[in-house]
Parts: structure tokens; sequence; C-alpha cells
């Protein structure tokens, strides 16, 4: 699969994923990467980057940190409009990129890129992502910077789904019926 956004589909119960959008940059036989962009930890980007005094936050107050999943929690993944070096990180789409060198950071950081700081990342081992779609747990899309930059963190799950022509008000939790198990002799007509 190539980069793309996972879309939690009604399905999916599970705490850390319910109703999650992940930007998913890389998936092989190996397993699969991405980090939650729907989800905030409650601290500006300030408050949880310690760097040089010479490098100035300020105009990165509003910028809040993201969860990126329940993975290494306590190291970084930058998304972000900036330029990345082949090297530095993943170049997920025109004008969006992922990186996780603090090197690469504090260079964007100093050109006033756009950033999106997630703590954590979602994980999935080799073959496990592909039965999690196969079940029926992830739709997925197209990844756009818009969507991560543009979009307000509370209303990125609706507008993924709307990109394939869905609302969460249309869509529910249904599931098939089963078949009901064949208990006797099989009479296509039956009798007249």
């Amino acid at each position: 699969m190539r980069p793309a956004l996972l879309i939690a589909s009604p399905q999916m119960k599970d705490p850390f994923f319910e109703r999650a959008v992940v930007l998913l940059w890389h998936h092989d036989e190996d397993g699969a990467i991405g980090v939650v962009i729907n989800r905030l930890v409650g601290h500006a980007l300030p408050d949880v980057l310690a760097v040089a005094e010479t490098l100035d936050l300020t105009g990165y107050r509003d910028n809040q940190v993201g969860w990126g999943g329940p993975v290494e929690t306590g190291s970084g993944t930058v998304v972000t409009r900036g330029n990345i070096a082949e090297g530095e990180g993943w170049v997920i789409a025109p004008d969006l990129a992922v990186t996780r060198s603090q090197e690469t950071l504090l260079r964007l950081l100093g050109q006033r890129a756009d950033i999106l700081l997630c703590l954590g990342y979602a994980g999935w081992g080799p073959g496990q992502l592909d039965k999690e779609i196969e079940a029926g747990g992830w739709l997925f899309t197209d990844p756009s910077p818009e969507m991560v930059f543009d979009m307000p963190v509370d209303k990125r799950y609706e507008k993924a789904l709307a990109t394939l022509g869905l609302k969460t008000s249309k869509i529910g939790t249904y599931a098939a019926p089963r078949p009901k198990p064949y208990l006797g002799s099989f009479a296509p007509f039956g009798p007249r």
C-alpha cells in the first residue's frame, strides 16, 4: 500500500483507534507505521521541546502536540509541509512529509515550517494491518497537507470520511446477519 490516510471504520472499537485518522507512510510485508493526526495530548509545542534559547518558538505557541499512537510515546514524529531531503524522512505527497530526526525538526523550526509534532506512533506487525483492513476495521484515502494543517483536529475524522463520500450520521455499525445453520433435508420447493 502506498502512503495513505487510514480512517477507522465505525466497527473499530479499539480504544486507541476508535474514530482515528492515521497518516500511514510505510507499509510492506514487514509491517506498517503511521501517526494518528486527530488526537492531541494537551500541550503546546514549546512546552515539550527543549531547544537552544537562540531558537525562538513563540510562533509555535498555538501549535498543539499530537498523540501519534501507543508505540514509543516518549519519542516524536514530525509531520510537515517543509522540505525533507533524501535520508531525512519520507515524502508522503506534495507538501507533506514525515521525519523522526531531531536535527531535521530543529531545521524546520528555524525555517518556520508548518509542523505537527506527534508523540508516539501507530505500528503494525507483518500482515496485521492487512488483516484489520480485510476485517473492515479501516478505510483509506489519499493523504493531503490540507487535512493535516488546514482542517481543525476535531473535524478531521468527518472530513476524511467525506473524501470517500461518507457521513458519520449515515453510517453505523451494521453487521450482516449470520446464516442460519442447515438443520434438515433440502426441499427446494417444499410441499404444495
